[in-house]
């Protein structure tokens, strides 16, 4: 073998190892913070008077063993993806959309509204795709004043954006308690769209097709932020927003629709979750899951196939959750508590990561 020869199979060896030792890195990058929530979780759950293996074996049980709770689990994760495509696509372009949850709840509202409205006059099929669609444009909608301030002012969109949160939660409830509410009930919420003339269930079982919607959803979204020019121009503006301008690249136009993407996807989940599972809303209803997936979609590392998986385990703490603290006496806001966890653990991991690389240099 000459030493050329012997030079490049070194390189290659090289290149293998480092990225081998990338892949392990990554991993440990996103499952770290997921073993350390847990442990720290069960920590508290100790300090409750709680047996934190118990609580977790209920979880277990309850939101992946048990059939009906993996149902549920699956059925959860529909409009959850929804909200993860749209928060990759908005953070891989360098926004901060945290406007999810004002964007999620306005789009439930006027869907869970319009729908049994126009049940008497189109077919079903129409009325759930009339439904998606005006879903998505509410969503869109609501994100149209801080995307005009974000590309044309370079006002911090992460101020906007949870004020628009604070306002489409208020005027959500307003709608609900004022204009859209069902005068046949006692207790304000907007009329019901009856189970016949929802989103249709997969196979025999009681999970919405909702899910297919946010699994096609996430990896459309994946494939078009890795595998498309315009997604290599979002990640451009995101790198670095002078270089695309350099590069001739018309930034204000690429703000407003990574704006109109993440928010529409938003805005799609909240119609989602009234045309698939709860068939309307109630006042004061708000999960609050768009600010819940954001630690998912940092520990995926804005990967769509990735934050299926996280997806995934979260969906099966909720639903196990709440059946956990049933039988164990913990508030059913305890699964918040472990998300909080692990936003904690993600900054400490992120820390001695940047540490680390520092040292190495």
């Amino acid at each position: 073998m000459s030493e050329t020869t012997q030079i490049g199979s070194d390189a290659l060896l090289a290149r293998r190892s480092g990225a081998r030792r990338e892949r392990v890195r990554l991993v440990a990058m996103a499952l770290g913070p997921v073993f350390g929530a847990i442990v720290m979780s069960g920590l508290v759950l100790l300090a409750l008077g709680v047996d934190p293996i118990a609580y977790y074996g209920y979880v277990v049980d309850r939101g992946l063993i048990n059939p009906y709770g993996l149902q549920a689990t699956l059925t959860r994760m529909g409009p959850l993806l929804l909200i993860a495509a749209g928060l990759i696509v908005a953070f891989r372009a360098g926004i901060w959309n945290l406007g999810g949850d004002g964007q999620f709840l306005l789009s439930a509202v006027v869907v869970a509204a319009l729908g049994p409205l126009m049940v008497p006059y189109f077919p079903v099929w129409m009325v759930l795709l009339i439904g998606l669609l005006v879903g998505a444009m509410v969503g869109a909608v609501w994100s149209l004043l801080p995307a005009l301030l974000k590309a044309y002012q370079g006002v911090n969109e992460i101020i906007t954006t949870l004020m628009m949160t604070f306002l489409g939660v208020s005027f959500a409830n307003v709608l609900v308690k004022l204009f859209f509410r069902d005068p046949a009930t006692t207790v304000p919420q907007t009329r019901t769209l009856v189970v016949a003339d929802r989103l249709p269930r997969l196979f025999d079982t009681t999970v919405s097709s909702g899910l297919l919607i946010g699994l096609v959803a996430i990896m459309a979204v994946h494939l078009l932020m890795t595998r498309t020019a315009f997604g290599l121009k979002l990640r451009i503006v995101g790198a670095n927003p002078r270089a695309a301008i350099h590069a001739g690249l018309n930034v204000p136009l690429l703000t407003m629709a990574t704006f109109a993407i993440s928010a529409a996807l938003a805005g799609l989940a909240g119609a989602v979750e009234i045309m698939g599972v709860q068939g309307n809303v109630r006042a004061d209803w708000n999960p609050a899951y768009s600010l819940t997936v954001v630690p998912l979609v940092f520990l995926a590392r804005f990967n769509g196939f990735a934050s299926i998986a996280f997806v995934f385990l979260f969906s099966v703490l909720s639903i196990g959750g709440e059946s956990a603290a049933r039988r164990t006496g913990v508030p059913n806001f305890f699964t918040l508590v472990v998300v909080a966890i692990l936003l904690i653990m993600l900054g400490i991991t992120e820390y001695l990561d940047q540490r680390r690389r520092a040292a190495g240099k």
